[in-house]
């Protein structure tokens, strides 16, 4: 097994030799299990601003694997250390880009930076002495045309986003695309929060702070508009129709991809429907691995849930494409037009009285989602097969 030199680089006009660093790499799997691959403290900066190699242990983890980047920095005077940082900076970036050298962004802001002003100070006895420092502050990328940022309802604001990137690292709720139709997103990110929460919850930071954010090898990074979107964000009652958390990555993961039609508005049904190849391209860039696929416009037939059933036992992440009046909650039921992704959550099973059962994620929810008191036919009608995907460690 491989061992790794893992470095990173600094931006300041602050001389290199007053600074201090702190760096941690690490990753986080589905049970919560922190798993570090460099933890220093209290580093010296090098002359070119670059921090030390600091070496790995020997790891198994495939070049692909997402790490997350952790830098504090510090600032040495002749009296104390101090940290310049409220929070560590983070990014994420490959086990293929931390060895090579480049987890660094060529974007200034987008890197653990700290600056100092070198203007002079004078004694009261010389007169006025009024220095002006120019701090440029980015603007917000996320802003809902009807929601300003000073708005009680504002969607994007931080307070509002961080509280539901902590709800769903605990899985307090889970990616709900709301009244929009954005169910190949939904089901993709679903997969991600589950196998690897840090990843998901770092992906957000990102999207929010910079207006996009890479994931392995799927960039992120929607138009305009969709960073500006119109229409109502919540209903009569005052309920989110959709999270600013689950706009910014279900929403800004479509956007992202349709070279014709913007996704700008919570109503945007038409922007939303995704095709297998897509969201199969989608888990691979993240590093995902494909083992299988039986998903098509015609139905799998028993051969094909037999298929995925094995696969499901297995633990293998099971996305399948139904007609979506085979679920619960769903007001139609004779369509059978491959129209909603879904994520198993086990295997199809049958009961004594011969209706069907699978445990899904749809909608936000995990539950028993199939129809009360259908058949295996009901089902077969509606299933239009599925892709799977080993999951991620």
């Amino acid at each position: 097994m491989p061992a790794y030199s893992i470095s990173t680089r600094i931006n300041s006009n602050v001389p290199a030799s007053s600074l201090l660093y702190d760096l941690c790499v690490y990753r986080i799997d589905g049970n919560k299990n922190k798993h570090l691959l460099v933890d220093v403290k209290q580093q010296p900066v090098k002359e070119n601003y670059e921090t030390q190699g600091h070496m790995t242990g020997n790891i198994s983890d495939p070049l692909s694997t997402i790490f997350i980047m952790q830098v504090t920095l510090y600032r040495k005077t002749m009296l104390h250390i101090h940290t310049v940082f409220d929070m560590p900076f983070s990014r994420m970036y490959t086990l293929q880009e931390l060895s090579a050298g480049r987890a660094w962004s060529p974007v200034k802001r987008e890197n653990a930076c700290y600056f100092e002003s070198s203007a002079m100070t004078k004694p009261v006895s010389d007169g006025p002495n009024i220095t002006v420092v120019k701090i440029s502050q980015p603007a917000r990328p996320f802003i809902a045309k009807d929601y300003p940022e000073d708005s009680p309802q504002d969607p994007f604001a931080w307070s509002a986003i961080k509280q539901q990137i902590n709800d769903r690292f605990n899985y307090v709720n889970l990616p709900y695309q709301g009244e929009t139709s954005i169910c190949g997103p939904a089901a993709f990110f679903y997969c991600l929060l589950k196998d690897r929460p840090d990843v998901y919850a770092q992906a957000v930071w990102e999207l929010w702070r910079y207006g996009k954010t890479k994931i392995g090898e799927l960039e992120i990074a929607p138009g305009e508009d969709c960073r500006h979107p119109s229409g109502a964000f919540f209903n009569e009652q005052g309920r989110p129709k959709i999270f600013g958390i689950d706009w910014m990555t279900l929403a800004g993961l479509r956007d992202s991809e349709n070279a014709v039609l913007d996704f700008d508005s919570i109503d945007s049904p038409l922007a939303g429907v995704t095709m297998w190849q897509l969201l199969t391209e989608w888990f691979e860039k993240a590093g995902y691995e494909k083992v299988f696929s039986n998903v098509g416009i015609t139905q799998a037939g028993v051969q094909g849930i037999q298929e995925l059933n094995e696969y499901a036992k297995k633990g293998y992440k099971v996305v399948t494409l139904v007609s979506d009046t085979l679920l619960k909650g769903s007001i139609g039921v004779h369509s059978t037009v491959p129209t909603h992704w879904i994520v198993w959550d086990g295997p199809v099973t049958q009961d004594g009285q011969g209706s069907v059962h699978l445990l899904l994620f749809s909608w936000g929810y995990v539950t028993d989602g199939i129809k009360s008191n259908v058949d295996f036919s009901f089902l077969i009608n509606r299933f239009f097969g599925g892709v799977v995907f080993k999951p991620q460690h």
